[in-house]
């Protein structure tokens, strides 16, 4: 995993961004405790795969949800869901466990990795991220994102994901 790509992508298609570095942090209570307050809705981002392990989905939904993978799965249409393992996660979005984000896909240059935006994350007029690694939490604007997935060549399906009561 290197994280350079990543700034050089920004740097090369004009794509402004903020950036806060901090010390590692692996769940979101960790981040909300660590991480400085920056402009933007803050995400979890979940790597999930199909039964068969053929179809590969990144959902992107703010860092509070809860979400009901039985029900997500009848909403995306497929089998039953379940997290990717760090081998998969390393190999279609080459990031580690903790460090799971949108700009992965910088990565997924086979478009390996079905993008899923929650209505909110779609909403908002910012996100926070991680910069391919989980000791930084980068700041985009909704239309500097929306540059980087034209750029990487992902489309985002929005749906409501389902929170877990």
């Amino acid at each position: 995993m290197q994280v350079e790509p990543i700034y050089d992508l920004f740097a090369r298609y004009g794509i402004e961004y903020q950036r806060c570095e901090h010390p590692a942090v692996f769940t979101c209570e960790e981040a909300e405790r660590l991480v400085p307050e920056m402009d933007g809705v803050k995400t979890k981002n979940l790597f999930l795969r199909d039964r068969k392990g053929t179809r590969h989905f990144l959902v992107v939904v703010g860092y509070e949800k809860n979400v009901d993978l039985n029900t997500l799965s009848k909403v995306i249409g497929c089998s039953k869901l379940s997290l990717g393992s760090a081998e998969r996660l390393a190999d279609r979005l080459d990031v580690i466990p903790g460090s799971v984000t949108i700009l992965a896909l910088l990565n997924d240059a086979d478009h390996q990795v079905e993008l899923f935006l929650d209505t909110p994350i779609a909403e908002a007029h910012a996100l926070c991220c991680h910069p391919l690694v989980n000791t930084a939490t980068v700041s985009l604007t909704r239309p500097a994102l929306d540059r980087f997935l034209s750029v990487t060549g992902h489309r985002p399906v929005v749906i409501d994901v389902p929170a877990r009561e």
